[in-house]
């Protein structure tokens, strides 16, 4: 007889087969000539759709029912009663947690939105695993999404909040509930072109890569795992279910976490080949380079490369042929063939014609969806974040890693970005080479092989330049990763950070932050400028972020060339007012006095920081916490024009904010004194003065660390000690 472990890893691979004649085949592949086998298996599938209903209703399922179900086999019935329970009905606490709305399911999981009281009051989406799923497989699956989350942080993300396990030991965890649609909903329901869906696909990479730094691969990358939601009415994609990601490096779970041989993971129309194909080759992160090729399919024609009810239609056999072997046609061939209102509802959701969205998917966008499609691992994308960065150059009209960087091909992005000086040259070029004979002909055709052939002996070089250096990248984000730091900085003089890269904005900031809490603030400037270089991949949050860091460490040190130089160039490049962080960037540019012309730079931003913080003082707990921040802001713009009573009723609203946040308040008394001071209000300048002080002396006393967002990260402190500096040259000049 079969082994009860092996007709499990049977049905939980049946199981993510929709009921019918997919499943249907399945079953004769893998049951062929053990009728008993075959029988006790649709015994269990029958059982886990009635379970599904019995989750979707809330009812009691009678022993009438249970007989029914369990009666066909002792082992079927010991494998589906191994761990009794009942459903989480509507309204149950789970511990400091009360359901409230059933919001989905996965293979072996179900979610629910859930109300917590303690210690503050938040909706979260609570993870349960599914009654009679709790085999040693699924728990060990669902440990390692719970700790997968948990290892990332990242905007694009869903955080892990808490964790734990029922009273009848079935685990669960608590995430960020994500009030969002799936992201090719909102983007056709929004209307959205080209660029548009191109911005968020690229959010959505840097998500992906961020899980890949931290050694997890997601696995199901589609759609629906990846949800938009709004923050101050814009669109931000939160990737969520990580249910059956990989750990590439880390250990993710105490459980064994065992993929059964021929055991399919993951959906079939977004699934790699080699997913497909379920060989002795290990995935890897390339795997979620192909899905989100695929995402990236959908998102520009509104099809996947393959149709999904062809795909399970055709069988297992037939599916995995298909992916293995059959190209997929290009994204621009693929709109020529839609149809009636298939085709018109596609424009019209791109805001474009047939004839223009051709044009648009040919050429550069069908060389990068097709380069993330490679058959081949090999030939995909090695890292996420160089498809992400190939987007980019696409819209910014610059040549693409993708395709053959042919003389022609980089002379017509030259052209397309020059288009006026190439339209007035075009005339001359065309009388100058009505004059050229033969010989000139001849000269030319001469030249242009001797410069092919150096060329080519360039970009052979770079390519082994390159490869070095982004060896020795990795090789410091690994030591990094190990808190080493000693050893990574000795190798920072060794790499040149020329190129935009996520693992080496990594790698800066890490060491910035090290050298900046042990007060070397030369090398901590020195790391933090060239951050400013590299992190142009990391989203609006962590590049503002950046900047603070780079700020405060020029302006404690005193160089107000640097500072300056710094300044204009954060506004030139994160000052757009419809960012949702103008207040860091007004905040970050007055840490030293201003003139008229840095006010009038600053001036739009200011505007948006009062529009943003009377919409954040009608939210809830993380409005307030924004909102204070803004008032610090608000108050430094007000006193740097000599607007002093305005900048102290934006301290003492700060200061009134029941939140308390140690560096902020301490910037907030410092402000209220240098402006009280002068008004020649004297004794509250002397007294906010005393408070702000003692409370910036002692935190440099006891020594910096990191910190957060919640207490006040290292450079909220040091932002509030230039100030302090500041003010004690007026109480103190002699200082």
């Amino acid at each position: 007889m079969t082994g009860l472990h092996e007709e499990e890893k049977w049905y939980e691979a049946a199981r993510l087969l929709p009921s019918g004649p997919a499943r249907q085949a399945f079953l004769d592949q893998v049951c062929a000539g053990d009728a008993a086998m075959r029988a006790r298996l649709e015994s269990l599938l029958g059982s886990g759709e009635v379970a599904d209903r019995f989750f979707q209703t809330g009812a009691k399922v009678n022993s009438q029912v249970v007989q029914q179900l369990t009666s066909t086999d002792p082992e079927a019935k010991a494998m589906l009663l191994s761990k009794p329970g009942a459903d989480e009905e509507i309204g149950r606490r789970i511990g400091a947690y009360k359901l409230l709305q059933r919001l989905g399911e996965g293979g072996c999981g179900i979610v629910y939105m859930a109300e917590q009281e303690m210690p503050i009051r938040r909706f979260v989406a609570l993870k349960i695993i599914k009654l009679g799923m709790d085999t040693k497989s699924v728990i060990a699956r669902f440990e390692a999404e719970r700790q997968a989350l948990a290892l990332m942080d990242h905007i694009n993300i869903a955080k892990v909040l808490d964790a734990g396990a029922t009273d009848t030991g079935r685990p669960f965890f608590v995430m960020e509930l994500v009030r969002g649609i799936k992201i090719t909903d909102y983007c056709n329901q929004n209307s959205l072109d080209t660029r548009q869906r191109l911005d968020l696909f690229i959010q959505i990479c840097q998500a992906i890569q961020h899980a890949h730094q931290k050694g997890i691969i997601h696995r199901d990358i589609k759609p629906s795992n990846i949800l938009v939601t709004l923050y101050d009415g814009v669109g931000v994609p939160k990737v969520i279910d990580f249910g059956i990601a990989k750990a590439t490096e880390l250990r993710l779970t105490d459980h064994t976490l065992f993929t059964a041989y021929e055991q399919m993971i993951g959906t079939p129309a977004y699934m790699s080949p080699e997913q497909a194909e379920m060989s002795g080759l290990d995935v890897d992160t390339r795997s979620d380079i192909y899905s989100l090729g695929v995402l990236l399919y959908e998102l520009l024609t509104g099809k996947t490369p393959f149709d999904p009810q062809k795909l399970v239609q055709g069988g297992l056999d037939e599916m995995r042929r298909t992916l293995r072997e059959k190209d997929p046609p290009r994204p621009s061939a693929m709109v020529t063939t839609l149809q009636g209102e298939e085709q018109r509802s596609v424009t019209r959701q791109r805001q474009v014609e047939l004839p223009k969205l051709v044009s648009l998917l040919s050429g550069d966008l069908d060389w990068i969806v097709m380069k993330a499609l490679e058959k081949d691992r090999r030939r995909r994308y090695e890292m996420v974040n160089g498809l992400a960065l190939d987007v980019r150059h696409y819209l910014n009209n610059e040549p693409i890693t993708a395709r053959p960087p042919s003389r022609l091909y980089r002379f017509q992005k030259l052209v397309r970005r020059n288009k006026v000086v190439f339209a007035a040259g075009t005339a001359v070029m065309i009388a100058l080479l009505a004059g050229l004979g033969t010989s000139t002909f001849l000269f030319l055709k001469e030249r242009q092989e001797k410069e092919r052939a150096v060329a080519a002996e360039q970009r052979e070089f770079d390519l082994r330049r390159q490869a070095e250096l982004r060896e020795t990248i990795t090789k410091m984000t690994l030591l990094v990763s190990r808190e080493k730091y000693r050893e990574a900085n000795e190798l920072l003089n060794s790499v040149s950070f020329i190129q935009p890269s996520l693992e080496g904005a990594a790698v800066l900031r890490s060491l910035g932050e090290w050298h900046a809490c042990a007060g070397r603030w030369a090398p901590a400037a020195d790391c933090f400028c060239q951050l400013l270089n590299v992190d142009q991949l990391d989203g609006w949050d962590v590049e503002t972020l950046d900047c603070l860091e780079c700020g405060a460490v020029l302006a404690e040190m005193g160089d107000s060339t640097r500072y300056n130089q710094f300044r204009l160039e954060a506004i030139k490049r994160l000052g757009d007012p419809s960012s949702p962080a103008t207040d860091r960037i007004v905040k970050i540019s007055l840490l030293m006095p201003a003139d008229a012309s840095l006010f009038e730079a600053l001036k739009p931003l200011a505007d948006v920081t009062l529009q943003q913080f009377k919409s954040a003082i009608t939210n809830s707990q993380d409005g307030d916490f924004r909102a204070s921040w803004q008032c610090i802001s608000l108050a430094l713009m007000d006193y740097r024009q000599g607007k002093y009573q305005q900048a102290s009723t934006w301290c003492q609203r700060c200061l009134a904010y029941p939140e308390f946040n140690a560096p902020r308040a301490a910037t907030a008394h410092v402000i209220l004194a240098m402006a009280s001071w002068k008004m020649h209000d004297f004794s509250v300048a002397d007294s906010e003065y005393r408070l702000g002080r003692s409370a910036i002396e002692a935190k440099f006393t006891a020594g910096m660390d990191r910190g957060g967002a919640i207490n006040g990260f290292w450079f909220d402190w040091l932002f509030a000690r230039v100030l302090m500096q500041e003010a004690q040259g007026l109480f103190d000049p002699a200082q």
